[in-house]
């Protein structure tokens, strides 16, 4: 889950896929808690709906909690407020801290974007009482954040992008730049509104947060300009296996250490590394080397 939070998706799918391989030797369930988390950080919106009903045949609070999370998460990013709204309000009405905690700035920006006032300062009003007592530069920004679009006060947005420059949470700084690019542009401030809405399409696009990136691109349009196209992350192109086998084998491991790591014969693990080199459009372990995302 530290993968998924500081937008090291590469990292969080590899994880996820030796998880899921550890399981599968002894018989045991995979964990749905960052699988959840992943797809609704990437705006994968079907990942996510089927990964909740799987979190439906698992019956437990928390996880469900976390869909509804989830949920929230993937519609804000996807722009569908009410859907947002009604997903955050579920997940915080179990009254988890953690959960509740997260879940709130995605409820307070949900219902500011639905025209639901009081909603919204409610919401803000209750994650303040969680963030002001601890103080780190995370709670702050993200408290800035929200109060941002409540309050509509420019020193907010300043504030939680000031604060959030010192975590290394990329999702959040990225969707802090979103926010103020989104208030300034509305200021008929274009020119200044360009430059955050850039920084934030860059970073959105660079993590993998491809909902957000994309209200980013299309803020940046309604600016007057179009926002750069890049290429997809190599392990946007790769399942979480191969993702998992792709980082090995660049990290020097050879196919009898990856097969034993894993569970699978080295035939298989080969098997895997041909469709790797071929949607990645490369031929040999050195290449694979050479791709900085796979880290």
């Amino acid at each position: 889950l530290s993968a998924v939070f500081t937008g090291d998706f590469g990292r969080a799918m590899a994880a996820i896929a030796e998880e899921e391989a550890l399981a599968d030797a002894v018989g045991d369930l995979p964990q749905l808690y960052p699988r959840v988390h992943l797809a609704a950080w990437r705006g994968c919106r079907q990942e996510v709906l089927d990964l909740f009903t799987d979190v439906t045949n698992r019956p437990s609070g928390q996880l469900t909690a976390n869909a509804h999370w989830a949920t929230a998460v993937l519609y804000n990013g996807l722009g569908d407020y009410p859907a947002a709204l009604a997903a955050a309000g579920r997940a915080v009405a179990g009254g988890d801290l953690f959960l509740t905690g997260i879940a709130l700035p995605e409820l307070v920006e949900a219902a500011v974007r639905c025209g639901e006032t009081a909603a919204a300062h409610t919401a803000l009003e209750s994650l303040l009482e969680r963030t002001e007592p601890a103080g780190t530069p995370f709670a702050l920004g993200v408290a800035a954040g929200a109060r941002a679009l409540v309050s509509e006060a420019e020193d907010d947005h300043r504030e939680a992008l000031e604060h959030l420059t010192n975590t290394t949470l990329v999702p959040h700084l990225a969707r802090a730049h979103l926010r103020y690019g989104e208030w300034l542009r509305r200021a008929g401030r274009r020119r200044d509104a360009r430059e955050h809405l850039r920084t934030a399409h860059e970073q959105l696009s660079a993590t993998g947060l491809e909902a957000f990136a994309r209200r980013a691109a299309d803020e940046l349009r309604a600016t007057g300009e179009v926002a750069r196209s890049r290429s997809a992350p190599t392990y946007d192109r790769l399942t979480m296996q191969e993702t998992h086998i792709a980082r090995q084998v660049a990290a020097g491991a050879t196919t009898k250490e990856v097969a034993g790591r894993l569970f699978l014969s080295p035939r298989t693990v080969d098997a895997h590394l041909r469709n790797i080199f071929r949607k990645l459009g490369i031929t040999s372990r050195r290449q694979l080397r050479d791709m900085p995302d796979l880290g």
